[in-house]
Order: C-alpha cells, then structure tokens, then sequence
C-alpha cells in the first residue's frame, strides 16, 4: 500500500483580510472555537502512526486540540516573506506595490528578499519526498494553508502559478498517496448510494 499524508490546514487565528505573512500569532478564541467543533470529525486522523505539524503557533495549537501531539517540522515551515514578515498584503502592496506585482506574477521573483515560490514548494515538497516510506503507513501533518497549497502544487506537478488558484479552508483537509516523486490526489467522502426504484 502506498504512504498516505492528510494535510489538516490549521484553524484561523484573525479574519481572513488580517491574515499576515508569516503569521505567528495564536489561535484566538474564534480559533479555539473551530478546534472544538471539528475535532469530533477529525479525531480519527490521531490513528496515523506519524504526526506532524508546522512550527506556527497557530498549527502546533490546531494539532495538539485535536488530540495529534503532532512532532514541529521546519521543513513545513512557512515561506519565508523577508522584510514582508508579519504584513499583510494589503499593507505590502501600499508599501511596494511594483515588488508586490512581480512576487505575483513571476514564481521565481524574490522582492521580499525571501523564498521565492518555486523554492517553498520545491522544499515543501522535499519534505513530502522525505516521509518514512512504510507499506500503508499514514502521516498527518497540521500545516499553515499556503503549505498546503505548496505541497499540492508539487504532488501534481502543477505549474507554480497554480498555487494562487487553490484555496485551503481552515481545518479542512487534503491527501495525497504515493511515494517520493510520484503522488496522487485523494478525495474522500461519503459515496453516494444507488436509489432502489
């Protein structure tokens, strides 16, 4: 059987226009609020023989209220924004907007003097590569969205500019199965049942 990583995106920690690069803040109590209501739901995914989470606040809180006492992986890390830390892109685009208009349209532009896009999700996906390859073995990992983002983009082999097209919903999750260099998209859910006439 192939590895199996579900990725749970972490709960919100502000309002989504207030979400800020690099964000290191806590969960707030509307964030502790959504841990509550979906850890019925997502208690099942502690089962996984290997937990992870990224080293934010807001992650590392996410998996241990989910009952995952998931393992911090720098490698999950967020992309690093440079001078752009702990702005919003509003407040960067007021700031630079010629820098916030090339970080956008060129995946490997770097006005921040961060990460570029193509490098976050070329490590992002070097953790991926990297997980314990075990006959069934699953791996939960509690990640900040746009990592998550990062890893989708590298498991499908999509185009960099495809990382601006997904959206991660706080504590929603995703997986992908398969082995290094080669992954597969996994939606679950409840099968719909053939009407009996």
């Amino acid at each position: 059987m192939p590895l199996r990583v579900t990725f749970v995106a972490a709960a919100r920690s502000s309002p989504l226009l207030a979400e800020r690069f690099e964000d290191d803040r806590p969960l707030d109590q509307a964030g502790w609020g959504e841990v509550e209501r979906a850890a019925h739901g997502l208690l099942p995914l502690a089962a996984a023989e290997l937990r992870y989470c990224s080293p934010t606040p807001r992650s590392r809180a996410t998996g241990e209220g989910l009952g995952y006492a998931p393992l911090v992986q720098l490698g999950l890390r967020d992309c690093d924004m440079g001078r752009w830390r702990g702005l919003t892109l509003g407040e960067a685009m007021a700031r630079e907007p010629e820098a916030v208009d090339a970080w956008l349209a060129d995946p490997r532009a770097t006005p921040h003097g961060g990460e570029s896009l193509v490098d976050f999700i070329t490590r992002v996906g070097g953790w991926l590569d990297t997980r314990p390859v075990e006959d069934g073995c699953r791996v939960v990992a509690v990640a900040e969205p746009s990592v998550i983002r990062a890893a989708l983009v590298y498991a499908l082999k999509a185009p960099p500019s495809t990382y601006w097209n997904l959206d991660v919903r706080p504590l929603s999750t995703t997986a992908v199965t398969g082995r290094a260099g080669r992954w597969n998209l996994r939606f679950d859910g409840a099968s719909a049942q053939p009407s009996r006439a």
